[in-house]
């Protein structure tokens, strides 16, 4: 019997719409009855996924980071396993489960992979796959607008964080672990539930996504010249070991700042500090490589 599928693609996005009916192509061709359902964008995924949720066996999810992460509340709720077809900016958690970036291969890895249950980060009850973050990262993501993203493609990234490097100020916070208080001057605060983010850089060179732990660094550097050096290192997750790096690990993680700071949760702003950070083991059954 063919499974069915709710498929969902971001039609905002500088692949969505342009390659929808290929992705339904290549999901019918592995055997799916699909329900294509539209929306205005991926913020109401949410709605959709609730209003079919006892029609369908899984949701695909055709879209990068941020569609992704409007999914993600309404699957944790309904237990409904996630197919992946990457198809944003960055695909970051695709890179971290090693789905193929080929639409053909990603189908087939929903058709006949395995389901593994990943953990999922949260902070302040909003969940997060990848990494939440506040300072350079967020006004990376205020700057990185649709527009830069569909001209550029993953170039965006680096030309964006290049001129927000450059303008970076420190800011003061204090970093509260169960056993231990840490008050910081950093640029930057990461806390990571996978491996990758940005378009490919790693938390932490052993970070993964069922570790069932969060993965802290604070980029502590008092001029914007000092991060030159980090950023290849950031590729592998090494550059927690330099020395203007503060590199933590824990289930859960409380920041606070002098005034409300916003936080980017998988390349999208939704919450503020002060912070409550925690990790959720084995959250949601995702389709992976076998």
């Amino acid at each position: 019997m063919n499974r069915r599928a709710l498929l969902l693609v971001n039609r905002q996005s500088r692949q969505g719409q342009k390659r929808l009916s290929e992705v339904m192509s290549c999901l019918v061709e592995q055997g799916f009855e699909l329900i294509a359902a539209s929306a205005e964008n991926p913020q109401h995924f949410s709605d959709v996924i609730r209003r079919y949720q006892h029609q369908v066996d899984l949701v695909v999810v055709g879209g990068g980071d941020g569609t992704l992460n409007a999914a993600v509340d309404t699957l944790v709720e309904t237990n409904l396993p996630l197919g992946i077809l990457p198809l944003g900016t960055a695909n970051d958690l695709a890179r971290t489960l090693k789905i193929p970036n080929s639409l053909p291969e990603a189908s087939k890895v929903i058709a006949n992979g395995k389901l593994q249950r990943i953990d999922l980060g949260e902070v302040n009850g909003k969940y997060f796959f990848n990494v939440a973050s506040l300072g350079l990262s967020v006004k990376i993501t205020q700057r990185l607008t649709k527009e830069v993203k569909r001209r550029w493609g993953i170039f965006a990234y680096a030309f964006t964080a290049l001129k927000v490097i450059w303008e970076s100020r420190p800011f003061s916070a204090e970093i509260r672990l169960p056993d231990q208080s840490i008050k910081v001057k950093t640029v930057q605060i990461a806390i990571g539930n996978g491996r990758y983010y940005g378009g490919g850089m790693a938390v932490a060179p052993d970070a993964m996504i069922d570790d069932q732990r969060l993965d802290l660094y604070s980029l502590e550097i008092r001029h914007w010249w000092e991060i030159i050096p980090l950023l290849p290192r950031m590729r592998q997750g090494r550059h927690i070991n330099a020395r203007n790096v503060r590199a933590l690990q824990a289930q859960e993680i409380e920041i606070y700042t002098r005034k409300p700071r916003p936080i980017n949760t998988d390349g999208e702003i939704t919450t503020y500090t002060p912070a409550h950070f925690r990790v959720i083991p084995k959250a949601v059954a995702v389709f992976v490589p076998r």
